[in-house]
């Protein structure tokens, strides 16, 4: 295990509608359109308002459902459903949510997007007071929590119990007659809420899925809410009201689909204005600009606009491979890359290339892009990053809680420039970040509403459990820079 705590990140999708007929049909198409947020499993459980039925299996949402009499048996007018990315833990069914959990006083059901920070210690906590978990998913300590405090009832139960998590979180329960929804405290992870022409309400991570099902997007779920929908309508209550939006910026850099808008900014919209900041930051002369299929694709036609050069098709991505970052190995990262994307030669060959991606990680992607151009021909190649050096982990719910992962960790951008073998590397500065996806809803909340720790180290909420370890490797990172600058 690296110097900081491996913890069960999950970029996943959540989805749930109440009130409408073949609900748990609805969700699986709301699902569908959110694949891009997890690979590794799926899941749904619906309600008739006597019993909770459950699904789930690993694997994509097709083949989890690949029998209809699986979506069949799903029955009611409620569901909830879930997409997962697991980043460690098992891969096992045990961790595929929606979570369903008999009690004598009801079934619920429970679906996380998001990491909680303080999953370690609260674990121990109920373990020791004899909990027994299922998975080892930081999800279930919810529930434990919930039925720590049940005497007092089960919503203020669950308040208690949202008071007492920390990190970022987006969940989704189900009982037999309503359907809850919350949001952590910075709203780091987006969550919305549509409605149907029914009148029946939809909760979804995006509003693409709201989008696929016909639903009318009605407003984003604020930090701190807690929503409930149930046979008299939506009611919204909170269970704190010290909040502050933080919305995590990768969001908009590369998880969400262009075609979704959060916070009242379309992806899309965003992603081009990166480009067109990063053009007027880095204007470099050139023959073409390409993007990297698909997520940077926005940002491209937005560098090229403004700098005025010929947008071209130089890179060709297979849409019969999952992300290569949603890949739980290095070697898988590797040998995915080579499998999803191929240079255009007729395009490329003999030209002065510029490459825009949506960021740099792991530098894997970067490095196979750069020689698959050189290889077919590209006379330079300049690279150029619609986001800011990714220097800090993340340890609100996406794949990279160690700074052992990050490139630029522990390069400069010469030698990552080198590393990667670009004639140049350049990155978006986090100030034209903040103004590119320009959040109308931020107030005068720190960095436009947005968690830009990821590149910058400032953090919207205490660590916790990663705090020991986070302060240690920053502490190995200096005293390696500093025996650098000696020799």
């Amino acid at each position: 295990m690296p110097a900081e705590i491996k913890g069960l990140n999950e970029e996943c999708g959540v989805f749930g509608v109440f009130g409408v007929q073949d609900a748990s049909q609805l969700t699986y198409y709301g699902l569908h359109t959110l694949q891009h947020r997890g690979q590794e499993g799926a899941g749904i459980v619906s309600t008739d308002s006597k019993e909770l039925y459950q699904h789930r299996d690993r694997g994509l949402l097709a083949k989890v459902f690949a029998n209809p009499n699986e979506l069949k048996r799903l029955v009611g007018d409620a569901a909830i459903g879930h997409v997962r990315y697991g980043t460690s833990g098992h891969n096992s069914i045990a961790n595929v949510q929606p979570f369903l959990f008999h009690f004598h006083d009801g079934d619920v059901a429970l679906a996380h997007n998001g990491n909680l920070t303080n999953a370690v210690t609260l674990r121990r906590q109920l373990e020791d007071d004899g909990a027994v978990f299922q998975s080892d998913s930081d999800t279930e300590i919810l529930i434990h929590l919930v039925r720590k405090y049940i005497k007092e009832g089960f919503i203020p139960a669950l308040k208690k119990s949202l008071n007492i998590v920390h990190g970022g979180f987006a969940f989704l329960l189900l009982q037999k007659d309503r359907l809850i929804a919350a949001l952590d405290p910075n709203g780091i992870r987006p969550l919305c809420i549509g409605q149907l022409e029914n009148g029946a309400y939809v909760v979804a991570s995006e509003t693409c899925a709201l989008d696929i099902v016909n639903a009318k997007f009605i407003r984003d779920v604020q930090p701190g809410e807690l929503i409930v929908i149930d046979r008299d309508g939506l009611h919204i209550d909170h269970y704190t009201t010290n909040t502050q939006l933080a919305i995590c910026s990768m969001e908009y850099i590369y998880f969400a689909r262009p075609d979704s808008i959060i916070h009242g900014v379309t992806v899309h919209n965003a992603r081009k204005q990166m480009g067109r900041l990063l053009a007027k930051q880095y204007p470099i002369d050139a023959d073409m600009v390409i993007g990297v299929p698909n997520s940077s694709l926005s940002a491209a036609s937005g560098y090229a606009e403004e700098s005025g050069l010929p947008y071209e098709m130089g890179l060709i991505k297979s849409q019969y491979v999952a992300r290569t970052f949603i890949q739980p190995t290095q070697a898988l990262r590797e040998q995915g890359v080579h499998l999803k994307l191929s240079a255009v030669r007729g395009v490329v060959a003999g030209k002065r290339v510029i490459v825009v991606d949506d960021s740099l990680v792991r530098g894997t992607t970067s490095k196979q892009i750069i020689k698959m151009l050189r290889h077919a021909g590209a006379k330079e190649v300049h690279m150029l990053i619609a986001s800011p050096p990714f220097k800090f982990p993340c340890f609100y719910g996406i794949d990279i809680s160690t700074r052992s992962e990050l490139m630029a960790a522990h390069y400069s951008v010469s030698t990552m420039k080198e590393l990667i073998g670009a004639d140049s590397l350049h990155f978006l500065s986090v100030e034209n970040l903040i103004k590119a996806i320009n959040i109308p809803d931020a107030g005068d909340a720190p960095y436009g509403g947005l968690t830009v720790a990821y590149f910058n180290g400032d953090y919207p909420t205490p660590l916790y459990d990663y705090e020991e370890g986070y302060l240690k490797s920053l502490n190995e990172q200096e005293k390696r820079a500093r025996k650098e600058l000696k020799s």
